[in-house]
């Protein structure tokens, strides 16, 4: 069992250094302004989703410590996009961050508290000095003992500041729509909008600009009732139900209600909202209590959903842990279908295949003229994957499989055209498919509308751009002479007719049609590969002690009544990287044996710590898991490096 190591010494917190601070009214912040008061400081990316899911674990922490916390974003980016500082200040309006962000596209104050993650948190007391580091998700409990801890002791010594922080909220965008996520087309022509700023789902007119009606309060929440009382917090992907589905369902389109962690059923009639699975508790990669028998599965930022004829239920692309799962809605159950929620860029048999924040689905036609391919934009690989659930596509096992038509890997992105195993995108949230079977991708962070023409028969599967200067685009609506189109039925769909695609522009808060050209030949652009910059850890060839420290917080213990409360996952790219030491395991520590004739790669380690109440005298004690995804990139180097590698879970 791992054992709790010791406190941190008393060392300073550095100084926070960047290019810029948003939501502090325009004026810097040093610690000096901040002593007094307890400081946590969340070093994130508005890519990541575990960084997303922080921001919603703060958000109580927040409110109740407001008068002697002050938490402050540290934006240390992951793409090229996220260092755009307008996209970073539509981001922090976007996720509603009520607090300080310094803008940190250097990465100059994350070297120096030598984060390794998103997202890690740190916290500093009163008097200025570090007394925690954490990364990974999952920590609220133990942040609000430790800070309650902290203000008990501050208070006590007469160091401890009450009152306003430095936070000055922004002016609000206003507008009928506000960082829509998705949209789809209803059968009277109208558009459905998941309206993710104002919660809320938006009705407009054919034009995609006049308002019909808004179903949903504007409250972020999880509440279901008729149009004006129902809540949903942050909603996403929409999908039509099947026309002789909907009578005996009772509800007309699905939806990924996002930062709810549900699937949300609207009647079109009354705009009634339903919740259809789901608990509104995110899952947390192994714990023992995703399942609530009473209340059902629970999910993990589901951000896309896709009727599949041929597997009968919707899939849902679950962003959240890294999965595409199946709802079928006649049963009413939800299951997993494909992935293995460790995050990456891996084909092979749906169960075994490694996704990345998969954040669009779409159902293209295939040879044969019927619906066929499943394809996905897996948002944190840059990547576009498929899978046909009609065929056993791997000769050996007789199973599924998943194909990477785009896309190189975890750190690897651009904008670069041409043969698609070569071509490169920059984080895509949607997918749409096109009547001769290729697909248009949402290149997000690239401001592009992007064709893919699969490989088939021999031939290589191309990529080219059709649209740029795009804000964020993240969803899209392919128009066949101005009515939507859907693969439905066979053939290779209508020839000689006009293409549009509505392309919902997130940061512009739009939809904006863009004419595709008759032969949907777009241009070849090259602009480009990059590579997540971070800085790179040296290590010594052969032996390295892997350690990742996990204190439990303040009146807090390891939880073990379900087993050991400890696990370490260890992989790397390239596998040869590693001689010894990788796969699963309990203890939060591996000896490591690393090839002296590989030059460097990526260390990936996943570690999850449960921890619960530990006085004995509460009966039904909280507890709560904390887990963190690493990919550490390494140069291994003959002598001098690093001999051993820790990581703070929480330290």
């Amino acid at each position: 069992m791992t054992t709790a190591p010791p406190r941190l010494p008393r060392v300073r917190a550095s100084e926070l250094v960047g290019r810029g601070w948003l939501n502090t009214g325009g004026k810097d912040v040093t610690l000096a302004d901040l002593r007094g008061r307890v400081v946590l400081l969340d070093f994130w990316t508005f890519c990541c989703i575990n960084c997303l899911h922080v921001l919603d674990e703060l958000r109580d922490l927040e409110q109740r410590f407001g008068d002697v916390l002050t938490i402050v974003g540290v934006h240390s980016p992951k793409f090229e996009h996220e260092a755009d500082p307008v996209a970073l200040a539509a981001a922090v309006e976007r996720y509603e961050v009520h607090h300080p962000v310094l803008d940190d596209p250097d990465l100059v104050t994350w070297q120096a508290y030598t984060a390794r993650a998103w997202p890690t948190l740190v916290v500093v007391d009163p008097e200025g000095y570090v007394v925690a580091q954490m990364a990974g998700e999952g920590h609220a409990a133990n942040v609000e003992a430790l800070v309650a801890e902290l203000v008990a002791e501050h208070r006590a010594k007469g160091t401890l500041r009450e009152g306003d922080g430095p936070y000055v909220p922004p002016e609000p965008t206003a507008g009928t729509l506000r960082f829509p996520a998705k949209a789809v087309a209803l059968p009277g022509g109208n558009l459905l909008v998941a309206d993710a700023g104002h919660h809320a789902l938006t009705e407009l007119a054919p034009d995609g600009e006049t308002l019909v009606r808004r179903v949903g309060s504007g409250e972020r929440g999880l509440v279901d009732g008729g149009p004006d009382d129902g809540r949903f917090a942050e909603p996403g992907g929409l999908a039509l139900v099947p026309a002789d589905l909907r009578g005996t369902l009772g509800y007309d389109v699905v939806v990924a209600d996002t930062a709810n962690h549900v699937l949300r059923g609207v009647r079109l009639a009354d705009g009634t909202v339903t919740t259809l699975a789901g608990t509104g508790d995110q899952y947390m990669v192994g714990a023992p209590d995703n399942v609530d028998p009473e209340r059902g599965v629970r999910l993990s930022s589901p951000w896309d959903v896709l009727w599949v004829p041929d597997l009968g239920a919707f899939v849902v692309a679950m962003a959240g842990n890294h999965t595409l799962w199946t709802f079928d809605p006649v049963a009413g159950t939800i299951t997993q279908l494909a992935g293995t929620m460790n995050e990456g860029l891996q084909d092979g048999p749906l169960a075994g295949a490694w996704f990345a924040q998969p954040s669009g689905l779409a159902l293209a036609l295939d040879d044969d003229g019927r619906p066929g391919r499943v394809w996905v934009a897996d948002s944190e690989t840059s990547a576009v994957r498929w899978f046909d659930p009609r065929r056993d596509t791997d000769g050996a096992t007789g199973a599924v499989t998943v194909h990477t038509a785009v896309g190189q890997g975890l750190f690897d992105f651009g904008h670069r055209d041409g043969a698609a195993d070569q071509a490169l995108l920059q984080h895509p949230l949607g997918v749409a498919a096109l009547p001769d079977g290729s697909v248009l991708v949402a290149d997000t962070y690239n401001g592009a509308v992007r064709r893919v023409v699969p490989a088939r028969d021999g031939t290589t599967g191309q990529v080219t751009t059709l649209a740029t200067g795009l804000a964020e685009p993240s969803g899209l609506v392919v128009l066949v002479d101005g009515a939507p189109w859907a693969p439905g039925r066979p053939g290779d769909g209508p020839v000689g007719a006009r293409l549009d695609v509505l392309v919902v522009e997130s940061a512009a808060h739009r939809l904006t049609r863009v004419a595709l050209p008759a032969d949907l030949v777009g241009d070849v652009l090259d602009g480009g590969a990059r590579r997540t910059q971070r800085p790179v850890t040296e290590i010594v060839a052969g032996a390295l002690r892997l350690e990742v420290p996990f204190r439990p917080a303040p009146g807090q213990k390891l939880d073990d009544r379900y087993g050991p409360s400890t696990r370490l996952r260890v992989s790397s790219t390239p596998p040869e990287l590693l001689l010894a030491g990788a796969g699963d395991g309990t203890d939060l520590a591996r000896d490591l044996v690393v090839n002296p004739d590989v030059d460097g790669g990526v260390l990936h380690v996943t570690a999850q710590a449960a921890s619960c109440d530990a006085d004995p005298a509460i009966e039904f004690p909280a507890c709560h898991l904390a887990q963190q995804d690493w990919g550490v990139p390494v140069r291994v180097v003959p002598t001098a490096g690093e001999p051993a590698l820790t990581l703070p879970l929480l330290g």
